[in-house]
């Protein structure tokens, strides 16, 4: 089942946000991002909100009606941001996976957020897929629609990894859609796990190598995560499969990083990797950099001005909402200094970039000199332009290492 919704005060029926997140919402990049909650099969590893195309009827956010349903969450936005609010700079959408939709209507949807905020020139416009819910001719539609870039979730090339996943897909699919993908003037970007049970280091070079060879633009490995409430957990819990090893994913990530980095790829988020900057996703470096972010679509995040709201989960609940008039929002967060300062340790020590030392308060900035002993963070960087960059070792202990800048 898909996780959880975080808990926070009631969210204004109206959707309405106090004054001074209105007035932040121009002081840095504005997103948006659109959640389709459609998949074909359900994979046993995921607990994101989704729902395959037989668990819901044909009323509310079903597939044929969801593009409908979104158009009335961003005429929401718009009213709510009202007319101040920045061209935007990045659209994504995620899923689920959205190519189940018609392509026409994710154009649609994009047309709509053209034409309420506009988009910033040379704003990027990504989709997820699976590489088997595309064709040649759906891609051309997408570029020619304004998306610029498609990201496709890989996740192995090897057969019995695939399968412990429960992912559907022909792996020779996988080359297809790349090619198509740039046939149509599009970037493409992969996404693979690394520590599913019984993926030995040599199943994971051969799906680094395997990825490599694509030529893609953007290459995202993430750690596999048993989530509770999923397939995989009930199989890990009853001891049908064991559960990934620490050990284990941490060599995979540095044989990752190393043969990535030897293939022209440079890390730029800890499970992200890009061939020049201009590859990075620039839609998830303002989750990473307290951007904000309208979120469409049932249990979408956003975050404006220190504001943070989700929206309710089940499809149908989303477009009853709507239809009624009312904000699909099931919370909200305002977020203090504390929280804010926080978060932006937690998410800017991930980034390439690291944080400045001056922005640190004092409990953090004495922290790096014990940091820096450890093998945990540059000792270069931290010197001079005095920024606190994790090394690879720190890569791996990012946790620990916020812990201590925190003061814990």
């Amino acid at each position: 089942m898909p996780s959880a919704l975080p808990e926070g005060e009631p969210a204004p029926p109206s959707g309405e946000l106090p004054d001074y997140a209105l007035k932040a919402l121009g002081s840095g990049p504005f997103g948006i991002y659109v959640h389709v909650p459609f998949c074909m099969v359900r994979c046993g590893y995921c607990d994101f909100n989704t729902y395959t195309l037989t668990e819901l009827g044909v009323d509310g956010a079903s597939v044929g009606t969801y593009a409908d349903v979104a158009l009335a969450e961003l005429e929401l936005a718009s009213r709510v941001l009202g007319p101040g609010a920045p061209a935007v700079q990045s659209v994504f959408f995620g899923g689920g996976t959205p190519t189940v939709l018609a392509t026409d209507d994710l154009v649609r949807v994009l047309d709509d957020i053209r034409a309420r905020f506009g988009l910033v020139q040379g704003a990027e416009v990504t989709t997820e897929a699976n590489p088997d819910s595309v064709t040649p001719a759906s891609l051309q539609t997408l570029a020619a629609g304004g998306f610029t870039r498609v990201s496709f979730g890989m996740q192995s090339a090897v057969p019995h990894v695939l399968a412990t996943l429960e992912r559907t897909h022909d792996p020779a699919n996988v080359v297809k859609a790349v090619q198509a993908s740039r046939s149509a003037g599009l970037k493409v970007s992969v996404d693979l796990i690394y520590g599913t049970p019984g993926e030995s280091l040599v199943d994971w070079r051969t799906s680094l190598d395997a990825a490599i060879d694509l030529e893609v633009d953007h290459i995202s490995a993430y750690a596999l995560v048993v989530e509770e409430g999923t397939k995989l957990g009930a199989q890990v819990r009853r001891g049908q499969v064991p559960a990934p090893q620490d050990d284990d994913e941490a060599a995979k990530y540095e044989l990752a990083d190393q043969v990535l980095g030897a293939a022209g790829y440079n890390w730029y988020e800890i499970s992200n990797w890009a061939r020049t900057p201009a590859d990075r996703c620039r839609h998830n470096e303002g989750y990473w950099s307290d951007a904000h972010w309208w979120g469409v679509g049932p249990g979408a995040h956003s975050h404006v001005g220190g504001v943070r709201w989700w929206n309710v989960k089940h499809p149908n609940s989303f477009a009853t909402r709507l239809g009624a008039g009312l904000s699909p929002a099931a919370g909200r967060e305002l977020l203090t200094g504390d929280q804010r300062y926080d978060e932006r340790v937690l998410l800017g020590i991930r980034l390439a970039g690291g944080l400045l030392i001056d922005d640190l308060r004092p409990e953090g900035a004495s922290a790096v000199a014990a940091l820096i002993a450890q093998g945990l963070v540059e000792g270069p960087s931290a010197l001079r332009p005095r920024r606190v960059v994790l090394t690879l070792r720190g890569r791996l202990l990012a946790d620990t290492v916020v812990r201590r800048l925190l003061g814990f």
